[in-house]
């Protein structure tokens, strides 16, 4: 799992757009039943969706934005007004398809990690979980609690949400990204790391260079995915829209390249020839000691 934080913005349009992968409209309904769009959300809805009323996805964006209109002079600790928090949670490309529930566990688990929604707390933030595109999910949220004051939030939020990934991972049986190197502390590798693979002679000279190829951590193609991970993050503190976009093509090319060192392991235990089998022993006949073992022994 992947996970991206985007660029506060003013307004949940942008966001609940990006989250969709289209415009939003007044005309389209997001619905909060299973197999919905919406997968989670914060615990008070002004005027819940009911079995006879769906919310447009304009609608929904309008209720993210409520705070802001609310209280207008509330601001961060940095004095910065941009309230609308943009979480992405990337799944690994060969993870299973999941249901709504767990869909919503991860939107869940993922809100209240970043702070937005701590358990029993009746004054916090408005949030939604989206899942409307493949193996993605969004979480939307208002950094402006309904109290009027300004969401507490980890001071290392990218990495408490990482933390969180991993441990979802591993309640979920899903794959691992990465393990533990998808957002790295020290400077990523350059491309003059990169060496070329060597041929080996005695594990079969095929099987051997695919599995150089697709080292996890020390392979010229892992090399290459952590410097498009450290660009994709840096990309991704820029404000912008393009940046934000670049952004996410970049963690998308990362996925698809640790897909590749997947799929070269597997056909390198393909081509892997089966071990020889080991010389028979026979009882009761003596075994030679090597020269070298006699002239010790004098």
């Amino acid at each position: 799992m992947i996970i991206a934080i985007h660029s506060r913005g003013v307004t949940a349009e942008d966001a609940l757009a990006e989250a969709l992968g289209r415009e939003i409209s007044l005309n389209e309904g997001l619905t909060t039943e299973p197999g919905g769009t919406v997968v989670a959300h914060s615990n008070r809805l002004d005027h819940y969706p009911d079995e006879d009323e769906t919310w447009s996805s304009a609608a929904w964006a309008n209720h993210l934005a409520g705070p802001s209109l609310e209280h207008p002079l509330a601001s961060g600790p940095d004095g910065d007004r941009r309230a609308i928090l943009h979480v992405t949670a990337h799944m690994h490309p060969l993870d299973r398809e999941l249901n709504h529930a767990e869909w919503s566990e991860i939107g869940y688990r993922i809100a209240r990690v970043a702070g937005i929604a701590p358990p029993g707390d009746d004054q916090a933030c408005q949030w939604i979980a989206v899942q409307a595109q493949p193996g993605r999910l969004d979480v939307i949220a208002n950094l402006i609690r309904l109290d009027g004051t300004w969401s507490a939030q980890p001071r290392r939020l990218l990495q408490a949400l990482v933390a969180e990934a991993r441990s979802i991972e591993a309640d979920l049986l899903l794959h691992s990204s990465h393990r533990q190197d998808y957002v790295r502390q020290d400077p990523a590798p350059s491309l003059g790391h990169v060496v070329s693979p060597r041929v080996p002679t005695a594990t079969g000279p095929l099987a051997g260079i695919l599995r150089q190829l697709a080292a996890e951590q020390s392979g010229p193609i892992a090399a290459v995915r952590q410097l498009v991970e450290e660009v994709g993050r840096q990309a991704a503190s820029l404000p912008g829209d393009q940046t934000d976009a670049a952004a996410r093509d970049l963690f998308w090319a990362a996925r698809r390249m640790y897909g590749l060192q997947e799929q070269l392991g597997d056909i390198a235990s393909r081509l892997q020839p089966p071990a020889a089998p080991a010389a028979a022993f026979t009882p009761g006949r003596p075994v030679q000691a090597p020269a070298t073992s006699r002239v010790a022994a004098r």
